[in-house]
Parts: C-alpha cells; sequence; structure tokens
C-alpha cells in the first residue's frame, strides 16, 4: 500500500518541485548554470523513483527479495536527491523542506517495511 500511496505522492511531489523551480527563476536571479543542475536532478529522481516504485511493487507482490532489494539500493539515490533539494538547492522554500521533510518519512519507512520483507521472504 505504502508503495501505491507514495507513486501518487511523488507525483504531486515532482510537479510541487518544478512549479517552485519555475517560480524562484522567475523571481529571484536564479543562475542558469545551477537551474538547469536542479531541473536535470529533478529528472533523474523521477526516472529513479519510478523504476525503484516498479521494482518494489513487482518485488512485494511477487514476493522475491532481489527486487525489493534493487529497490531499497535505489532508494538511496533518491534520498540523496531528496537531501540534496532539501539542503544543497540554490534557493529553499519553506514549502520545499515540508514536502522533502515527507518524502524522507516515507522513504524511511518504505526502506524498514522492505528490510522487513525481506527476512521474511528468505526465511
Amino acid at each position: 500500500i505504502l508503495f501505491y500511496l507514495n507513486g501518487f505522492y511523488y507525483i504531486f511531489y515532482f510537479l510541487a518541485t518544478l512549479l517552485m523551480i519555475i517560480y524562484k527563476s522567475q523571481v529571484y536571479s536564479y543562475p542558469d548554470n545551477y537551474l538547469a543542475l536542479d531541473l536535470v536532478l529533478l529528472f533523474i529522481m523521477a526516472i529513479l523513483e519510478a523504476i525503484r516504485l516498479y521494482s518494489g511493487t513487482k518485488g512485494n507482490l511477487t514476493e522475491e527479495e532481489v527486487p525489493l532489494g534493487v529497490s531499497l539500493v535505489i532508494s538511496i539515490g533518491c534520498i540523496m536527491l531528496s537531501v540534496y533539494f532539501l539542503v544543497w538547492e540554490t534557493y529553499i522554500l519553506k514549502a520545499d523542506v515540508i514536502i522533502n521533510a515527507i518524502l524522507l518519512c516515507t522513504y524511511g519507512l518504505e526502506g524498514i517495511l522492505q528490510i522487513i520483507a525481506i527476512a521474511a521472504f528468505v526465511s
């Protein structure tokens, strides 16, 4: 269920972050090279998130530990990108902090549940 909910939340997260980057580029003096970096990282994160959710859902439904493990490893990259948008992005708004904190909490909860599921599938 958490993969399903996170899929919908990530769509919201992606659109909100994209709109906030556009907003910040219009309101603040956003350096072009940092704007391109933020956009590229956001799209890389979207691709990783799609792979992570697909692999995690597949592993959960088929009760296989390998897809869940792949999803868990990809989660590390997604967490690092989320931390980038939380801490190192050029301009950070309060809305950035809130949506990234929620995303990091869901990653943490999913990671714990994936480890438990992998342990259950192995034994």
